[in-house]
């Protein structure tokens, strides 16, 4: 039988405080791997060994196309002003609401459940988005420096004393074999600034290519999933049984492409993730396999970021996985199935919980009362329950 309003109420005011801590945390390590990028970035990395005749690292110091404020202000802050303001207009109000409350008569979750559905929304968005960003930045801080790859312009940078290779000389047969290489240090420079010293031997990966990819590559995931933007889904076995009337014979009508301007909106943090890291090709600042890593990097920890919170973009219908069970709030024993618990913010059980349940009970008696009549027409309270998976 369907669970009283007053008790569903009284269990949703039942507010976890341990699960909430356990939030509080997560985000807390999310600010820690983004605090040791931020000591790697720091350091002075490994300084590479060069050749003054190399012509991969003479190229002429330019102006940035994307500087690094912009680029944190394209690939961070804007993705997170987006993910705000779409979570609480485009998450459903009325996701648990009955749309025939005579036939259906499901209790109406108070305005409490709304916010805090949205709000839920809204912090595993921002969870994904930073968990995604902090860990390409640290990646890529890191192998920064212990790699130490003169950059394509580290030569402009350096401005070698050229009457002291003899002394600087570290490697390479250039005193011995005529037409060979000589390898010097990076002490050969006479700029010793931060520009060179860090900045010059920090060429991989491309950090501004990891960077744009993991959060706009996010941003592109998390609008896919919202806006239901997916190639056209077909099972590789039937779901139904011989008894639907259905046309089973045009599987043609169970599938169908997203509006082209959706696919359009959806593609443009993909298409500004590329731009940014193909300036750092024409500004001479990497590599080209710099940059291809930096974007592999960066598109990796995006899918990270995005599935560890967001259900799969063809079955999630854009909702985000729940909140962990109060009782596994930290730790998950050995045996338990799942981590996944059905109280979200509540106690035991929450408000979602029952009005699920009593959905399927209903359904249930419906299913029953059409067994041996072939296939059951749905009503009302089908359309429910789906809109309650939703």
């Amino acid at each position: 039988m369907p669970i009283p309003i007053k008790d569903t109420v009284t269990r949703l005011a039942a507010i976890s405080k341990l699960l909430v801590l356990s939030y509080i945390i997560d985000w807390i390590f999310i600010i820690g791997i983004a605090l040791i990028g931020y000591g790697f970035y720091k350091q002075s990395p490994n300084h590479h060994p060069f050749s003054l005749t190399d012509p991969t690292i003479s190229y002429p110091h330019t102006k940035e196309t994307v500087t690094t404020k912009t680029l944190v202000l394209v690939c961070l802050f804007a993705p997170a002003i987006i993910i705000f303001l779409l979570s609480w207009l485009l998450v459903p109000a009325k996701a648990t609401t009955s749309s025939n409350p005579v036939s259906n008569p499901t209790p109406k979750p108070p305005a409490a459940q709304y916010i805090r559905r949205k709000f839920w929304e809204w912090n595993v968005g921002w969870m994904g988005l930073a968990l995604a960003v902090a860990s390409a930045w640290t990646a890529t801080q890191g192998l920064k420096a212990l790699i130490g790859k003169p950059r394509p312009d580290l030569l402009a940078r350096c401005d070698p004393d050229l009457a002291r290779i003899a002394e600087f000389t570290v490697g390479g047969l250039g005193e011995e074999l005529r037409g060979a290489a000589t390898l010097v240090s990076w002490e050969i420079c006479r700029d010793r600034s931060k520009s060179l010293r860090i900045d010059g031997f920090a060429s991989f990966p491309s950090g501004h290519a990891s960077f744009s990819f993991a959060g706009l590559i996010y941003l592109t995931l998390w609008l896919c999933s919202k806006f239901s933007i997916a190639f056209p889904y077909l099972p590789r076995y039937p779901i139904e049984n011989q008894n639907h009337v259905d046309d089973e014979a045009s599987v043609r009508k169970r599938g169908a492409a997203p509006p082209v301007y959706l696919m359009l909106i959806a593609f443009v943090p993909t298409a500004t993730a590329c731009f940014i890291a193909t300036s750092r090709w024409f500004n001479y600042r990497h590599h080209g396999f710099d940059i291809l890593f930096g974007s592999a990097l960066g598109i990796f920890f995006a899918y990270i970021g995005f599935n560890m919170y967001h259900l799969p973009i063809r079955r999630g219908a854009g909702w985000a996985w729940g909140a962990r069970s109060r009782r596994r709030a930290f730790l998950r024993g050995v045996g338990v199935p799942s981590s996944l618990g059905t109280d979200g913010w509540a106690g035991e059980r929450g408000l979602d919980s029952d009005v699920e349940g009593a959905a399927a009970v209903r359904e249930m008696g419906f299913r029953h009362q059409g067994q041996g009549q072939g296939r059951v027409k749905p009503n009302g309270s089908e359309g429910e329950a789906a809109r309650l998976d939703g």
